[in-house]
């Protein structure tokens, strides 16, 4: 029998269905493309020219996105891409994808941000937002209305074009203490609106992952009756313990993530290991786990830091051979 792909593995993780050999892996962000690679990462360089480009010099800026995108894949062995398009334009977006796939077939699942919702507003905005769902609620609920429908009409022109598998929801909701509605105003405000995006998405043949950082756990109830395929972070610093996640919503929906970050910049090696190891033990049992960090590999950790768990999740992520 052949072998899957990293591709089939991740997909075949997010269906909850059970898998042979390693865990399959992959960061929502690398941000250590200078230190692994010597390249920029893509979401920090700066197009202010591109409209100035001529056709050529954007087909080369684009191919060496996809290149460093694929090469990351390949060296930590990611079974997916998160694409951040820089500058975001649409048809450019599809020919990185294109290009993406040219070079490296149907090896990796790929996806897009993808949300539409409400998220934590900026400091400057906390206030707005509050005197706003208090005076003016229908017209937030008809935002976000739009938002969602924006978004769903995007995912169709992907559709039309192939290559993508789906969506990363990174909207954040959550403090370490908790989401930053209540879970009263979250059902109103927020809740619906995911349920119809994550919906739409799935009736356009795209998988969702849903990315929130923080507290979940007051909310984490309506996460999961909206149906995304999976639910990344599963945040420690948050108090989020996937033990717990597990065994209340494992049967429901695939799990991402618990090797706590905060841990990479400042803990021991023999700290990091532990958090990975914990996030392996109770997130494999039954399928239904992809291994990854609690955020991203940020700007500023130390790449020796994320080999740490790499070189627990090599050793230990493997489920036995039938």
């Amino acid at each position: 029998m052949t072998s899957k792909t990293p591709r089939q593995r991740f997909i075949t993780a997010l269906e909850r269905k059970p898998l042979t050999g390693r865990v399959p892996h992959f960061e929502l962000v690398f941000f250590l493309t200078m230190e692994a690679f010597g390249k920029v990462h893509p979401s920090h360089r700066n197009y202010s020219q591109w409209f100035q480009m001529k056709p050529n010099e954007r087909e080369l800026h684009l191919r060496d996105m996809a290149s460093l995108y694929i090469a990351t894949a390949e060296r930590f062995e990611h079974s997916a891409i998160f694409l951040h398009p820089n500058p975001y334009d649409a048809n450019e977006t599809l020919r990185l994808i294109e290009i993406v796939r040219e070079l490296s077939g149907d090896r990796y699942f790929l996806m897009l941000h993808g949300d539409a919702t409400y998220s934590i507003p900026d400091g400057n905005g906390v206030e707005e937002f509050s005197y706003r769902m208090e005076d003016e609620p229908e017209k937030v609920k008809a935002e976000a209305a739009a938002q969602v429908d924006g978004a769903l009409k995007r995912a169709e022109l992907f559709q039309k074009h192939g290559g993508l598998d789906g969506f990363a929801l990174c909207a954040d909701y959550c403090f370490n203490k908790g989401p930053f509605l209540s879970p009263t105003q979250f059902g109103e405000f927020i809740a619906p609106y995911l349920a119809r995006l994550t919906r739409g998405y799935r009736d356009l043949g795209f998988y969702v992952i849903k990315h929130t950082d923080g507290n979940i756990m007051p909310i984490i109830d309506q996460l999961v009756q909206t149906e995304p395929h999976a639910l990344h972070s599963l945040d420690p610093q948050g108090h989020v313990d996937i033990a717990e996640v597990k065994r209340l919503y494992g049967d429901r929906v695939c799990l991402i993530g618990n090797v706590q970050c905060g841990l990479m910049d400042t803990g021991t090696p023999e700290q990091i290991q532990e958090s990975a190891r914990y996030a392996l033990r109770h997130g494999m049992p039954g399928g239904g786990y992809i291994f990854s960090t609690s955020n991203c590999i940020y700007t500023g950790m130390p790449l020796s830091k994320y080999e740490v768990i790499l070189d627990v999740w090599r050793k230990e992520g493997n489920y036995p051979d039938d």
